[in-house]
Parts: C-alpha cells; structure tokens; sequence
C-alpha cells in the first residue's frame, strides 16, 4: 500500500497538468547510490555514476524515475545540466510515488 503524501515538499513543484518540476542537489561518483535528505531546498541524491560524458545525469533520471515508479522517458533535466544543482522536469499522467524521493523522517 502506497503511503498518501497530504503536502509535498518545497523542492517538489507542480507546473501544469501532469507536470511538475523537483530540484535535486546531486553527488556524483558516490559509493552508495540513494537519497540522503535535503540541502539548499532541493532533495539529495547520491549517484554512482562519473559526472563525465553526461553519465551521472543519465544515470539520475533513471534512478528519480525509478524511485517514483516512472519510466526514463518521463524525466528530463530542465536546468543544471553540469551543475550539482538541477532541476528536473517530471511528466506523467498518473501521480508519482513521491515517497520515493522524500527522505526519511522528513
């Protein structure tokens, strides 16, 4: 049973029917990939992937997607494309599990 979350947090923005924008503050090249809390009002996720070659982007649409019970396709990078902060662009007919990207005990 999926857990319903009555308020979504700062960094989740809603942006049109069906759409919705997430900033992410990523650490690439991690050890261990996962979202660790919240920092400069964005969510923090750790990715394995090198931030060489377009990699650790690819490798964070897949895991945001992943984590919200998406497919790739339904991420882009809106913003920050060779920055640690970006801001995502979320697009489904359907709500995202955001619990996926929501940090424990937040």
């Amino acid at each position: 049973m999926t857990e319903v979350i009555a308020e979504l947090p700062s960094y989740i923005r809603p942006c049109g029917h069906g759409s919705w924008r997430v900033s992410v503050w990523v650490q690439p090249g991690a050890k261990n990939e996962g979202v660790t809390g919240e920092y400069q009002d964005s969510v923090r996720v750790r990715i394995n992937a090198p931030a060489v070659d377009n990699k650790a982007n690819k490798a964070l649409a897949a895991f945001v997607a992943t984590r919200l019970g998406l497919k790739k396709r339904n991420i882009s990078i809106a913003s920050g494309h060779s920055n640690r902060k970006k801001v995502l662009l979320v697009e489904s007919d359907v709500e995202p599990r955001w619990e996926g990207i929501i940090p424990a005990g937040a």
